[in-house]
């Protein structure tokens, strides 16, 4: 079972990223349902899939052939409609391939699933996924309202990134959280150097006190919940 779907996720992968070209994904953009790449993309899906299956399981690869197209008209047609949410709708679009490559793992080898949903420890996926929550969004808002006693002078601010802090935080706590329970102490310390590093290079260009005791704040903050929660 897990060969047949990673074989799957292989084909998926050299289909839409290795294979494609973008005069493909440009032409299908433009012309829709009436671009010719748009079927050679699909057929291309189709052979790999044949030949990683070793010509095996045909109903399943037509079925994936012809959910991929539709999916990717979808994606294609609502990106016409919705140019400011291109980006939303490619991760949607991968989403979908991927939750079709499971629906049709299961399928085929039923038992075997049944097997792998039993021995599943939820308990853990439920406390690690409350444990990811808290360290994204419920962190960045209490930091928020932590450091919310101090304004920072937005011009000194001016050519940094739309809440980078914000989304810089969210990459590197859940990072500390799997380093921990992992039991990978030695990269929680390459992060925080590697995080300081780039903070001293900003921090000594604006040559601000306030800044400095700012940012500084709000990075001890952040590893200091990633660290309790772990």
């Amino acid at each position: 079972m897990i060969e047949f779907f990673l074989k799957l996720i292989l084909c998926h992968i050299i289909g839409d990223f290795v294979l494609q070209p973008s005069k493909w994904v440009e032409n299908k953009n433009i012309y829709s349902f009436k671009s010719k790449y748009l079927y050679y993309h699909t057929f291309l899906h189709f052979i790999l899939l044949l030949l990683f299956l070793s010509f095996n399981y045909i109903i399943t690869i037509i079925f994936i052939a012809v959910s991929h197209l539709i999916i990717d008209l979808l994606k294609i047609e609502y990106n016409k409609r919705n140019k400011q949410h291109q980006r939303i709708s490619f991760f949607i679009d991968q989403v979908l391939h991927l939750f079709i490559l499971v629906i049709v793992t299961i399928i085929n080898f039923p038992d075997q699933c049944t097997i792998i949903f039993k021995q599943i420890h939820f308990n853990k996926i439920l406390l690690i996924s409350i444990c990811l929550i808290f360290l994204t969004n419920v962190a960045s808002v209490c930091i928020k309202q932590l450091l919310s006693h101090w304004h920072i002078d937005d011009n000194l601010s001016e050519n940094s990134l739309k809440n980078a802090g914000k989304y810089i935080g969210i990459l590197e706590r859940p990072l500390i959280f799997f380093f921990i329970i992992t039991n990978q102490p030695a990269s929680v310390r390459f992060l925080v150097a590697a995080k300081s590093i780039f903070r001293f290079n900003d921090l000594s260009k604006d040559k601000d006190r306030k800044l400095t005791e700012y940012i500084l704040i709000g990075t001890l903050l952040s590893f200091s919940l990633a660290l309790i929660i772990s």
